[in-house]
């Protein structure tokens, strides 16, 4: 058992984080050690992929590395909102040869094989199409009270990504370019038995956060789960066991100053960030804005092993600006982190080409 301060296990999770002064070199050594990139359309500052891979890069980084990578070398997947390293699809098919794994997609799906061969035939003929180019031939339309509802296509398109069967093959704008999941993920050859990719999944999330509990709250993209992998910690003032990556245990730490997205891998697992932080956080966005604290789409600050406080800021495009409604200091901050957090907000600004 590893008995661990809180500040150890702050600076596990930052370093496994790549959040510490010995930032990364390249973008696919980045996705491999956080092994994921959550998607998400929210362009406050900038899309979530592209501002945590800043975040780590820095002026380094440009966003049509990112897309170079996923639709040109194929290096990177896009994968249930997400974009994962291509490898790791052999700890994923275990998954997708079950899929759908709830019963009303199961359903849905045997109602609608007709439905089902008529998308993969379009797809074989003329892929990649966006879903507006597929018919919609079902015979049972998909009913949901939220944004799916009768997005027959849409939702054909989703259920059989998660089967392997179609994948994302770029984008043209926003929009997805669908094609057969054959034409666009590369051959792995025989999958893992999904035992033994359970347990390297785990593994890998663990190598990526430093430090989490075998089971704790879930967010909705991934599991912050890590089961058994690594070895069993406590960490001082925090009741409960931890898993820790043994390989991050008694390493020298250099902090810097980093600016978060709100889906930031560090701080997704809010209870986590409480607990090892003392760091409390909630995404407004979906608030009224009179009800906001921080604002509409606050991003963290870290200091070397702490979060300190929230940004409220938003790139104003069509102005040319990046404007900082408001910097939230959790405590007063020294004349050191004032200094650093406005140097960061300076090179996010170069970074997005806005003036401030």
């Amino acid at each position: 058992m590893h008995r661990l301060s809180r500040a150890d296990a702050r600076r596990i999770a930052v370093r496994a984080q790549l959040l510490d002064a010995d930032r990364p070199t390249g973008l696919l050594d980045v996705v491999r050690q956080l092994t994921l990139l959550q998607l998400d359309p929210t362009a406050a500052v900038a899309p979530n992929a592209d501002l945590v891979l800043w975040t780590r890069l820095g002026q380094a980084y440009d966003p049509p590395q990112l897309r170079h990578a996923l639709e040109v070398d194929r290096t990177l997947v896009e994968l249930w909102a997400t974009v994962r390293p291509a490898e790791d699809l052999r700890l994923y098919r275990p998954t997708m040869a079950r899929e759908p794994q709830y019963l009303r997609p199961r359903e849905w799906l045997a109602a609608n094989e007709g439905f089902r061969a008529d998308v993969l035939a379009r797809l074989r003929a003329d892929g990649p199409l966006q879903s507006r180019d597929l018919a919609d031939t079902s015979s049972t339309p998909w009913v949901s009270t939220g944004w799916t509802g009768e997005r027959n296509v849409t939702q054909m398109l989703e259920v059989l990504s998660g089967r392997g069967e179609t994948a994302v093959a770029g984008r043209r704008g926003k929009q997805r370019l669908w094609d057969l999941a054959e034409r666009v993920y590369p051959a792995l050859g025989d999958p893992l038995p999904e035992a033994d990719a359970v347990r390297e999944r785990d593994r890998r999330r663990l190598q990526a956060l430093g430090i989490a509990r075998a089971r704790t709250d879930q967010s909705s993209v991934e599991t912050n789960d890590v089961g058994e992998a690594g070895e069993p910690a406590q960490v001082e003032g925090v009741p409960g066991e931890w898993r820790v990556d043994p390989g991050q245990l008694d390493r020298p730490f250099t902090g810097r100053t980093a600016l978060l997205s709100p889906f930031d891998r560090l701080v997704h697992d809010r209870r986590r960030a409480r607990e090892l932080f003392g760091f409390e956080y909630t995404l407004e966005m979906y608030k009224p804005a009179a009800k906001r604290r921080w604002g509409y789409f606050a991003l963290p600050v870290l200091h070397g092993d702490r979060l300190v406080g929230k940004v409220d800021a938003k790139a104003d495009r069509k102005a040319g600006r990046f404007v900082v409604h408001a910097v939230h200091e959790d405590e007063p901050f020294t004349a050191e982190v004032r200094d650093a957090v406005q140097a960061e907000l300076d090179d996010l600004a170069g970074w997005l080409g806005l003036s401030r």
